[in-house]
């Protein structure tokens, strides 16, 4: 993960971005981006930067060379507290763009739905499309579980998670990484990435979830509720899933309007 200024200075950098960039984490405070990433590449991030201007969503690239001695990457992109944030992980070997395939489908079965039966449907579809163990949908005092057969989970322990929990975490059981220079800015709460706390580690593992995801439903601007995403061994990041996830999250959120007129 990098923290960079507006202007593409590097202002913080995780204490492993040597695995991205091939340099020390030291060596990069304080210095123009574009001094480390080939030209190409820096010239893809400034368009995803433009697409961002005004916006607080999150941009994507996949399969993106930066630099001449480590293989492709997929990159995420976001403004947050005035300062951007570019996190990286190695791009998978599955063909690009197979979650996001199946998402139309997975919508058009709902349409026939409605009210608890909406609910369920979709804690269905997304768990199939996402492949965690369990899923627990909240929307607001309402709440739909679907699980994989013979899943360990105890009744509830997704449900009443912490509400701050990162937005994906890959292994409970490793510590996270630290950033440099260590200090307590708070652009990187909105981070794919960010590591758990000590205690939000802690309560991970005591209710057996090494891996986690959460997905919010949001509508209008208006965040009805969210998707949580619990699985019982490590899983690697992928922002592509991610990305198809919300975009699930999103259309269904349509659906629960069109129910709401409906009744």
């Amino acid at each position: 993960m990098l923290e960079l200024s507006l202007d593409w200075i590097v202002l913080r950098a995780s204490e492993n971005v040597q695995k991205l960039l091939d340099e020390s984490h030291v060596r990069l405070i304080e210095q123009p981006l574009g001094d480390f990433v080939r030209s190409e590449a820096l010239h893809d991030l400034r368009n995803l930067f433009s697409r961002l201007s005004g916006t607080t969503g999150i941009a994507r690239a996949y399969r993106v060379r930066l630099t001449d001695e480590f293989d492709l990457f997929d990159l995420a992109f976001q403004v947050s507290e005035g300062r951007v944030l570019l996190e990286a992980i190695p791009s998978r070997d599955e063909a690009l763009g197979a979650a996001f395939g199946t998402v139309g489908g997975l919508i058009a079965g709902l349409s026939d739905s409605g009210g608890k039966a909406l609910l369920e449907a979709g804690a269905r579809r997304m768990r199939a499309l996402t492949g965690y163990d369990r899923l627990t949908l909240l929307i607001g005092r309402s709440k739909a579980t679907s699980s994989r057969s013979g899943v360990p989970f105890r009744s509830g322990a997704n449900a009443s998670l912490s509400p701050d929990m990162p937005a994906m975490v890959s292994n409970s059981a490793e510590a996270p990484v630290p950033m440099f220079p260590r200090d307590d800015a708070t652009a990187i709460g909105a981070a794919l990435l960010r590591g758990p706390s000590d205690e939000e580690a802690a309560e991970l593992r005591e209710r057996g979830f090494a891996s986690t995801m959460r997905i919010p439903v949001v509508r209008d601007g208006k965040r009805l509720g969210e998707f949580r995403l619990a699985h019982t061994r490590p899983r690697a990041p992928s922002f592509e899933l991610h990305a198809a996830a919300e975009l699930f999250a999103q259309l269904f959120a349509m659906q629960l309007e069109i129910d709401r007129l409906k009744a």
